[in-house]
């Protein structure tokens, strides 16, 4: 787990630096203008939205609390992975070296 960890880690802080320099030197409708100008800018927000529904799924499958979920599934879909990130790194630090926890939560008992 100590590599997902830095992996994540890393992601967390890519994340951090990219919405930073999003927020502070562009402008969000501007920007999001030219990209849904472009058929490319179009594929690349399904393909973003995609990934958030089928990462939101594992998250609403593991979690014991709907309401847990239901916020994660929300900062998801406005932070985008920032939010997957800090999520996963969240899992590594709770659950150590049981791997089989880390994926399947509170449905570990289950399988």
């Amino acid at each position: 787990m100590k590599i997902g960890k830095i992996i994540a880690w890393i992601c967390l802080l890519a994340m951090t630096a990219g919405l930073a320099n999003g927020f502070i030197n562009g402008d969000f409708f501007m920007d999001g203008g030219e990209l849904l100008s472009n058929p490319w800018g179009i594929m690349s927000l399904i393909d973003l939205y995609v990934g958030f529904t089928i990462f939101s799924m594992w998250i609403a499958f593991r979690e014991k609390s709907k309401f847990s979920a239901i916020i994660w599934i929300a900062l998801t879909m406005i932070l985008g992975f920032f939010t997957a990130s800090l999520y996963i790194l969240v899992l590594f630090y709770n659950y150590k070296d049981d791997w089989k926890g880390f994926f399947f939560g509170a449905r570990k008992d289950l399988i």
